[in-house]
C-alpha cells in the first residue's frame, strides 16, 4: 500500500487527536486522599470527591456524584416535591465534608435545568435516575473530581464489595438527627433474585446491597448519592441510591438504580464532554474489569501496520 508522505502525518494526528480525546474521557473515578477507608465511619476530607450535597432552603435533602464538570447524577425521586422541583430553588455544594463547614475546597453552584428520567414510575421506583445540569463549570480539583460510570452491559455479582456515601440518617428512626460529617459503608452486592424475595418487584434497571443480617446500609437523606466500586484505575459508580423497607433491617437491602443501564440515557442528554465509562465485570465478589478505552488503544498498532505495507 502506497501512501504519500503528508497523508501518513494526516493520519498520525488523527489517532494522536482520537487517543487524547479518549484518554479525557476515562479521566474519572480518581481520589486521590482515598488510601484507607472503614465501613460505617466519618469519611476522610476528600476521599469521595465527586459527592455532592443537593440542598434547598431547608437544607441538605439528597446526595448526587458529580459526573463531569457540568453534570450531576441523582435520583428522580428527590425533585418530584414543589419544594424541590425548580432548578431555581437548589443548590449544589461540592467539596463538603461537613455540612455545617464550607472551607476553601467547598464549591457552591446553582442549577440550571433538572432531568428527571421519563420512565421514572414512583410507585415502583423503576428508572429512578436523574441528571442535574449546573448553571457553570466546577473546577477540578484533588476535592473535585468527576466519577467514572458503569458502562451498558455491567454486571456486579452477588457477594461484590462496594461502597456507599452520604450525609442520610445513620439509624432507623429518622427522627434522630442526620450526621453532619460525610459517612462511609462498605455493604456487598445481593442478586436481584434474592433482593426480590424480599421486596416483591426488583426491575433489571436496580441493584441491590446490603448484609443479611443487616447493620449497614444508606438511609434517608442519602438518596441519589453514589454506589461505587473500587478498581485499580479507579471508582466507578455502579448504583444511585434509591430505597429501601426502611434502614440496615435484615434480609432488606438497600435498593439502587442500575447505572449501567442508562449509558444511552445519559449521553443523550449530554451533549459534550461526555462522562467516562468503564465496562465492569464481578462474580462472587471477585473483581474483573476493563475499559472501553483498551480496545481502541488495542486498533491503533493494525492501523498503524496498514500505513507500513
Amino acid at each position: 500500500m502506497e501512501l504519500h508522505w503528508w497523508k501518513a502525518v494526516f493520519v498520525a494526528l488523527a489517532l494522536l487527536l482520537n487517543i487524547t480525546g479518549l484518554l479525557a474521557q476515562t479521566e474519572c473515578g480518581k481520589a486521590p486522599f482515598n488510601t484507607k477507608i472503614v465501613g460505617g465511619n466519618s469519611a476522610d476530607s476528600g476521599a469521595w470527591p465527586w459527592q455532592v450535597s443537593i440542598q434547598y432552603s431547608r437544607g441538605h435533602f439528597c446526595g448526587g456524584s458529580l459526573i463531569n464538570n457540568n453534570w450531576i447524577l441523582s435520583a428522580a425521586h428527590c425533585f418530584q416535591s414543589s419544594q424541590t422541583s425548580s432548578p431555581s430553588a437548589l443548590t449544589v455544594y461540592l467539596g463538603l465534608s461537613s455540612l455545617q463547614t464550607v472551607n476553601s475546597n467547598t464549591q457552591r453552584m446553582s442549577v440550571r435545568q433538572i432531568i428527571n428520567h421519563p420512565s421514572y414510575v414512583s410507585i415502583t421506583n423503576d428508572n429512578d435516575i436523574a441528571l442535574l445540569e449546573l448553571s457553570t463549570s466546577v473546577t477540578f480539583t484533588d476535592y473535585v473530581q468527576p466519577v467514572c460510570l458503569a458502562a451498558s452491559g455491567s454486571t456486579l455479582g452477588a457477594g461484590t464489595l462496594v461502597w456507599v456515601t452520604g450525609w442520610g440518617n445513620i439509624n432507623t428512626d429518622v427522627s434522630l438527627p442526620s450526621p453532619k460529617n460525610l459517612q462511609e459503608v462498605e455493604v456487598p452486592i445481593v442478586s436481584n433474585t434474592k433482593c426480590a424475595s424480599s421486596y416483591g418487584t426488583i426491575t433489571n434497571n436496580m441493584l441491590c446491597a446490603g448484609l443479611s443480617e443487616g447493620g449497614k446500609d444508606s438511609c434517608q437523606g442519602d438518596s441519589g448519592g453514589p454506589l461505587v466500586i473500587k478498581q485499580s484505575a479507579g471508582w466507578t459508580q455502579a448504583g444511585v441510591v434509591s430505597f429501601g423497607n426502611g434502614c440496615a433491617k435484615p434480609n432488606f437491602p438497600g435498593v439502587y438504580a442500575r447505572v449501567s443501564e442508562y449509558q444511552s440515557w445519559i449521553n443523550s442528554k449530554i451533549s459534550s464532554s461526555q462522562p467516562g465509562y468503564v465496562s465492569v465485570t464481578t462474580s462472587s465478589g471477585s473483581k474483573i474489569f476493563s475499559f472501553s478505552l483498551s480496545l481502541s488503544l488495542c486498533i491503533i498498532p493494525f492501523l498503524l501496520s496498514l500505513y507500513i505495507l
